[in-house]
């Protein structure tokens, strides 16, 4: 982030939308006082800016003027507003001053810290505003999470990021990035989270909504977000509130057979948990941000590409910032108590027994494995072939302490699975502990043709133009990426281009 002190402040970029004629408009905000307004006004000449500022607090009379929503704090009942707002202002104001103005509404649905609960701190808001008289329309929404323990510091907050929500759309609309640093200006990301953001209308058509909510990961504002199968960016808590959640990491560049044969076997075991069944189950595939800048810097188009498959096959992706398991399965226990599932391989089963990456906790593994496993979650571990096994530790990816005695302790084609792999000495009580106690469990029903199949064998074949790969992953995966010509693949005859 920039310089906190070499930002403007929140008074003087509503100064300079209100002494800025063109611009005027509506404030329309629930839940928190007229905190966003109180900054216009206190500001000064927020007569050349405000048209009108309202607050429907009460149920009845919010009902009345928007009509009913599920919930209240939601985006559903945002969009209500922004409709409701932007039409009358239209229709009162356009004969009058609508050839020299650009009408634009603000609006919030929010929920403070009450005054004798503990619910929530978060809330929806949005902008709808013209880029030139008369013209059509465009917004932005987004979520926050509001992390200050008093009311009156949470109210502030919503004060200053509902001003730089505004003056962003106005004067960084241009430039995403600048736009999205700046929403947290003057009140950071330690007081805010923005978890989800969504452009649309015609000032931004050159925009992806996905790399945008990436860029909140890159940029520090929020440690996850979330795409549904069509693309479509998801607000995490809508999709995982009280819901059983099975989820499955790996890179994904591409997603191949094997990948799909975890999930499916992982599924078809999880619901029939005694924990699971009959709750609603979520299910997905998450890419860490460390994997998606692996190369160094961040390949918007690889990015892509990696989510679109995903979204082929029908499957909902994540994107986090938790390198370790139990800070991703931590993150869930915000929305959820019901079970957690984690799907994963030989390989990353080992990879959380690696003492180095707890190096920063004061109780090492054995807080790690506290914090992972507390509250009803599932390790469903995939076998790996031995001779895949012993690739690995010859490569070095795999330590010696990690399983070097296993090495050759087993014939040709012997599966490695989570009953007979082994784990450096000192941590064998802990690992036969977690087994027996089922935090651990191996699956069954997968496909043993293809255990040898991986991405990175994938990606080979592929720049070899090896056509074999294409029996290596699923077969919407291989048409898309022969048709868009992803990952070095020659597109097909009128395809479309890589993006």
């Amino acid at each position: 982030m920039s310089d906190q002190q070499d930002l403007l402040t929140p008074s003087a970029k509503a100064l300079a939308i209100n002494l800025d004629g063109l611009k005027y408009g509506t404030f329309a905000e629930i839940g928190a006082g007229q905190e966003v307004a109180r900054v216009f006004f206190h500001a000064g000449g927020a007569s050349g800016t405000v048209a009108k500022t309202i607050s429907a607090y009460d149920m009845v009379f919010s009902d009345a003027i928007y009509g009913k929503a599920p919930r209240y704090v939601s985006g559903e009942r945002l969009e209500l507003m922004l409709d409701h707002e932007y039409q009358l202002l239209i229709e009162r104001l356009a004969a009058v001053r609508g050839e020299r103005t650009t009408f634009f509404v603000f609006a919030d649905t929010v929920a403070t810290k009450g005054f004798k609960s503990t619910n929530e701190a978060h809330g929806w808001m949005g902008v709808r505003f013209q880029t030139e008289p008369g013209g059509p329309p465009s917004e932005i929404v987004l979520h926050v999470r509001m992390w200050d323990k008093e009311n009156v510091l949470q109210q502030e907050a919503l004060g200053i990021v509902g001003t730089n929500l505004i003056y962003g759309a106005f004067y960084y609309r241009d430039d995403p990035k600048m736009f999205i640093k700046s929403l947290v200006d003057h009140v950071g990301t330690e007081r805010i989270e923005v978890d989800m953001l969504r452009f649309s209308g015609p000032a931004f058509k050159g925009v992806d909504n996905r790399l945008m909510s990436l860029h909140l990961v890159q940029f520090g504002l929020t440690n996850a977000v979330m795409f549904g199968p069509s693309g479509e960016v998801l607000q995490p808590s809508e999709v995982l509130y009280k819901k059983a959640i099975l989820v499955e990491r790996g890179s994904f560049r591409p997603v191949t057979r094997v990948n799909v044969d975890m999930l499916t076997c992982a599924t078809a075991q999880f619901v029939q948990d005694p924990l699971v069944k009959g709750k609603d189950v979520v299910v997905l595939m998450e890419i860490t941000m460390n994997n998606l800048l692996a190369a160094g810097s961040l390949d918007a188009a690889d990015f892509l590409s990696r989510v679109d498959l995903l979204g082929d096959i029908g499957l909902t992706v994540l994107i986090s910032n938790y390198p370790e398991y139990f800070r991703l399965t931590t993150y869930f226990r915000r929305y959820t108590k019901e079970m957690v599932g984690v799907v994963l391989g030989i390989n990353n089963l080992l990879e959380i027994f690696n003492e180095k990456y707890y190096e920063n906790l004061a109780g090492g593994i054995l807080e790690s494995f506290g914090r992972l496993f507390r509250n009803a979650v599932k390790l469903y571990v995939y076998p790996m072939r031995q001779e895949a096994y012993d690739r690995y530790l010859a490569t070095g990816q795999l330590t010696a302490a990690s399983g070097s005695a296993a090495a050759h302790a087993f014939a040709a084609n012997v599966l490695i699975t989570a009953r007979n792999v082994q784990v450096a000495d000192h941590l064998r009580n802990l690992y036969d502990h977690l087994l027996e106690n089922h935090y651990l469990d191996c699956l069954v029903g997968f496909d043993p043709k293809i255990l040898n199949i991986s991405s990175r064998d994938v990606l080979r074949r592929i720049k070899e133009k090896d056509s074999s790969w294409e029996s290596m992953v699923p077969e919407p995966v291989a048409v898309s990426i022969t048709r868009r010509g992803l990952f070095g693949c020659a597109p097909s005859e009128g395809g479309e281009p890589a993006r």
